[in-house]
């Protein structure tokens, strides 16, 4: 997106929606102040930023000087929920979110025009919480969808179930070049765009669960070389510690929005 808190690009020559589509192309953070957002995730995953087109409250983190993810700090004002919602490439917007609804999701905003593309916030049957984005991928598209983040993962009810619905509102598994394609391993659906697991569904979640870590929702994962400092950086900068491996953790930061750090030697 042109504000730059969804997929964009200023080149013409990066891809769009309209060559890779299904795949997750963008995670956003919704949160409450800009400053402690930033404060907390320099510290954990060393990211940089930069202004967005929008104003104050938006900004985008770079690794390394790429674009990674959005932060719209908005919750207060929006009455939205802390949270990482990650964005899914759709040919259409209006035609993703028609098949949403016609299978029993709900569309929270959207779709709305944002030049060069156009965007939706919605949820699955099962409540889950995603996004979906027309238009124009992020520059270094290849280089994103490889590394940041690592990929997402679907807690949700009913894993088979799920992938149903996903695949048919994100067409995945379909005929035309530039599909997902969808492989149900053990107890998981495994989601590779050009080979590279982009995203897993598994099955487990509760849906009335008063917990929200144990509701259906969807979970960001960021590769980073030292799961242990990051857990200690996040407690040391507000946040929490979920849960912590050798190889992963999952943490809070210090508004509540929930999210993973996986090692580069996880599989």
């Amino acid at each position: 997106m042109r504000h730059d808190t969804t997929p964009a690009s200023r080149s013409a020559e990066v891809l769009s929606t309209h060559h890779i589509y299904g795949a997750p192309c963008w995670v956003s953070l919704t949160s409450r102040d800009v400053r402690a957002t930033e404060e907390f995730y320099t510290a954990v995953l060393g990211w940089q930023w930069r202004k967005a087109k929008l104003g104050d409250h938006f900004r985008i983190a770079l690794a390394d000087g790429s674009p990674v993810a959005g932060i719209a700090a908005v919750a207060a004002m929006w009455q939205m929920a802390v949270a990482w919602t990650p964005y899914f490439a759709v040919r259409s917007a209006d035609e993703a979110v028609g098949r949403a609804q016609e299978r029993g999701g709900t569309a929270a905003v959207g779709p709305i025009s944002l030049p060069p593309g156009r965007a939706a916030l919605l949820a699955d049957r099962d409540g889950a919480t995603f996004g979906i984005w027309e238009g124009a991928l992020v520059p270094n598209w290849e280089r994103w969808r490889r590394s940041a983040p690592a990929f997402i993962r679907l807690h949700t009810r009913d894993a088979f179930d799920a992938a149903i619905f996903y695949g048919e509102v994100l067409g995945w598994a379909s005929a035309p070049q530039g599909c997902c394609e969808v492989t149900y391993e053990g107890d998981e659906v495994v989601l590779r765009s050009h080979g590279d697991v982009m995203a897993r569904i598994e099955s487990g979640a509760l849906g009335a669960a008063p917990d929200p870590t144990i509701r259906p929702h969807w979970q960001v994962h960021f590769t980073v070389s030292d799961v242990a400092a990051c857990a200690r950086a996040a407690e040391a900068h507000g946040g929490s510690v979920l849960r912590e491996t050798d190889d992963e953790a999952i943490l809070r930061d210090a508004d509540g929005a929930q999210f993973t750090v996986t090692s580069h030697r996880s599989p």
